[in-house]
């Protein structure tokens, strides 16, 4: 058997291009943070997108492309990481069971820090959820003018006393004390799913140095290697 015959199709098109166009928004976003809020919200919305769309293909796509063919119980993620740490991991033709969990905590992630920048977006006013948590929702609920919300203590966190009489002096309205939690916990999803990414890019190379293959060339023309024999693994359809 020819080298050539035994490389197999393993990643479709679309779950090629939805990890490296995820991987892409994700860095973008986070460098550029609050320099072009615009750009940092469509970039998060295009990574939402990416992974609703990428969860609904895990359920319809090709073999190695769904949740069934890479879920594992947590005892078999922990015995392949403890084998993969042994250098007698066993070879999965998609992702492994370390590397399964992984994808779905990266997408959990991603999903978490889009969910939460949605709402912190949308006290500035701006964005789909505007409408509910934006100054004119908080003015309704408050049942007091713009003028009252900027001013009034009670509405403003005391932590920040000194920044928003800052802004105020500048003709800029202070953040509520929710609008600035929930900045907070967007930068706290970010930050983790930023070390998640980190753990996974460390995993790759553990495992392409463990079983002597570039998991990353996989990703990227979705061929892999096909082991020998009967017991060889099934590439998709």
């Amino acid at each position: 058997m020819s080298d050539e015959n035994r490389r197999v199709r393993v990643w479709d098109p679309f779950v090629r291009t939805a990890h490296w166009v995820l991987a892409a928004a994700f860095f973008a976003a986070y460098a550029i943070e609050d320099a072009w809020m615009s750009a940092h919200a469509w970039l998060g919305y295009l990574a939402g997108a990416i992974v609703i769309v990428r969860a609904l293909w895990g359920l319809v796509g090709p073999r190695h492309a769904r949740f069934a063919d890479f879920l594992h119980p947590p005892r078999v993620v922990l015995g392949y990481l403890a084998d993969l740490a042994a250098f007698r991991a066993r070879r999965y033709l998609g992702h492994s069971p370390a590397g399964g969990a992984m994808a779905v905590a990266l997408w959990l992630g991603v999903a978490a820090s889009v969910a939460s920048g949605i709402v912190a977006y949308a006290y500035q006013g701006k964005g789909p959820l505007a409408p509910y948590f934006g100054p004119a929702a908080q003015v309704a609920s408050a049942q007091v003018s713009p003028a009252q919300v900027s001013a009034s203590p009670a509405l403003v966190s005391p932590a920040y006393a000194n920044d928003d009489e800052g802004k105020r002096a500048k003709g800029k309205t202070p953040k509520s004390r929710a609008a600035k939690a929930w900045e907070e916990i967007h930068e706290a999803f970010a930050t983790l799913t930023l070390w998640l990414v980190v753990v996974h890019i460390g995993g790759v190379l553990w495992a392409s140095l463990v079983h002597r293959e570039n998991l990353t060339r996989g990703m990227i023309d979705g061929f892999k290697w096909i082991d020998q024999g009967p017991e060889a693994p099934r590439a998709s359809p």
